[in-house]
């Protein structure tokens, strides 16, 4: 008997994105499944940041489609949140804004967030590492079927984000849901991810983490320092997914004209 085939949360077709009257992404086919990390990479300016603002329904495209699974949850964790130092907001109140949640829930949040028993706390006392697991609490307070993640790591150490990523993984395993990662730092979230997907102003390349560190698009971007460096933190994951597509190579996309679908 055939396993079931599951149905992106969100997907994609042929989709344009342009800010200030300049063409940011083109041609850019993609989805998520429900249970699947994964993570976008890419050089300053190559529209990673375009493309979820894009999916969360933030920037318009202006081309293609966007197709949102019905009753899709989306949490967002951010780069960064400013809270001013002069404002005495604990964590279990942060994460009460602007929606009011039950004790009960922002435990349980902060227990999968890997916080426990820090509701108390100051969000001003609070280190960098503490401050970006609070921001996934609040993420995941409405069970999302889908979380996304722009850059959330930057500013922690390197032993701080591996740390940050590893939790992300249980995460997925406890909610079920999708993870869509932008990120800079290729050889600790690629080593978390079940596929990769290469932005450059359009689909490079993209499949599982090891075969795009070995394609040439991606090794002309990122050199190949990255291959031998997510060797170290590559690990085998003991679940499967079974997709509507096999996205176990990297795909490279050329965007002709005479070449898009």
């Amino acid at each position: 008997m055939n396993a079931p085939i599951k149905r992106p949360l969100i997907k994609t077709q042929n989709l344009r994105l342009s800010q200030a009257g300049r063409v940011v992404l083109d041609h850019v086919n993609f989805e998520i499944a429900l249970g699947e990390i994964v993570t976008i990479v890419g050089p300053n300016g190559s529209g990673k940041t375009s493309l979820l603002r894009a999916l969360i329904g933030a920037l318009q495209p202006e081309r293609g489609i966007i197709t949102r699974a019905e009753n899709l949850r989306i949490g967002y964790v951010p780069q960064k949140l400013h809270i001013d130092r002069s404002l005495p907001v604990t964590v279990a109140r942060f994460l009460s804004m602007p929606r009011r949640h039950s004790p009960a829930e922002i435990a349980t949040a902060l227990h999968q967030a890997g916080l426990p028993d820090l509701g108390a706390r100051q969000m001003t006392e609070l280190s960098g590492g503490q401050f970006q697991r609070v921001l996934l609490a609040r993420a995941i307070l409405d069970r999302p079927t889908l979380l996304i993640l722009d850059e959330a790591t930057q500013g922690l150490d390197q032993p701080g984000s591996a740390a940050f990523y590893t939790q992300i993984e249980d995460l997925r395993r406890e909610v079920g849901c999708a993870v869509l990662m932008v990120s800079h730092e290729l050889h600790v979230v690629m080593s978390a991810s079940d596929r990769v997907i290469c932005l450059n102003g359009h689909i490079c390349c993209e499949g599982r983490p090891e075969t795009v560190a070995s394609a040439p698009e991606y090794r002309a971007l990122f050199g190949t320092g990255t291959h031998g460096a997510l060797a170290l933190y590559r690990h085998e994951h003991s679940h499967s997914h079974d997709h509507d597509h096999d996205h176990g190579h990297a795909h490279s996309r050329d965007h002709s004209p005479e070449k898009v679908q």
